[in-house]
């Protein structure tokens, strides 16, 4: 999601995710699955190795992504900060309906809280997205044993509640990279993925707004931001059930961003 000035409901996140040692066990799956052993680099911080034994990963890029997969004409669908229990069925459904598939860029804490969601979202044939843990938008100030963290084990966590499913891309809270926080995700074959198109859905502005604000904006690029959690996302769904068979009769297709 983009910055919007501060955490807000995600201080609740955040006390729940001190307790991060939680998951250190999930971790550990994590990196003996994906390759990254426990070297520190200066200074302490955590950075990846390879593992010999590991099964290898593909191979992706750490520039960000903004490019669909369907081309110049395409366009991905990005739903942010879920799962949620009221609004993420919500959002299935009406992708559903329209036969859109979208990436869904989970905040570590929800996907272990709710992993029937996470199951959900995967069994329908959308992406997944590493999110972190807490949705930390300061990160990119932050050291770099803690962007680790913070990413390695969210994609832990949602990693096991997808039942075996890796995130396919990391998205940065607020967008805030670094270049190790792009180096690591790629070396663990998620792509960074940015936006293009800020749909403002976050701020609550009206359905109208959200639909306003997609159209006149995508000419900016194919990727298009949305959020099923963080408060009330009804306007969120209205707005996506124009936006969809909108896109549709312009010509539009809807795909996933290159990895």
């Amino acid at each position: 999601m983009a910055r919007h000035g501060g955490r807000g409901w995600y201080g609740r996140v955040l006390a729940a995710a001190v307790g991060v040692t939680a998951v250190a066990a999930a971790t550990s799956v994590w990196t003996a699955q994906a390759g990254v052993g426990g070297a520190q680099g200066a200074g302490g911080n955590a950075r990846p190795s390879a593992s010999s034994s590991a099964p290898a990963l593909a191979t992706v890029s750490e520039e960000i992504v903004h490019a669909s997969d369907k081309g110049a004409h395409g366009v991905n669908i990005t739903i942010d900060d879920g799962p949620d229990p009221t609004w993420t069925p919500e959002v299935l459904q009406v992708l559903r309906e329209y036969g859109v598939k979208a990436t869904f860029c989970m905040v570590g804490t929800q996907a272990e809280a709710h992993p029937d969601l996470v199951k959900a979202v995967v069994a329908a044939g959308h992406r997944l997205c590493d999110h972190t843990v807490s949705h930390d938008t300061t990160m990119d100030k932050k050291s770099e044993s803690y962007q680790s963290r913070e990413i390695l084990n969210a994609a832990a966590m949602i990693t096991k509640a997808s039942g075996g499913v890796r995130p396919q891309y990391y998205r940065a809270p607020g967008g805030a990279f670094t270049p190790y926080s792009r180096h690591l995700a790629a070396s663990q074959g998620m792509r960074p993925l940015g936006w293009n198109v800020d749909s403002k859905d976050f701020e609550l502005p009206g359905t109208d707004a959200i639909v306003a604000t997609v159209k006149t904006e995508l000419s900016n690029g194919p990727t298009v931001l949305f959020h099923d959690a963080g408060g009330d996302r009804s306007e969120t769904v209205a707005a996506l059930r124009e936006i969809l068979p909108w896109l549709k009769q312009q010509g539009y297709s809807f795909g996933f961003p290159v990895r």
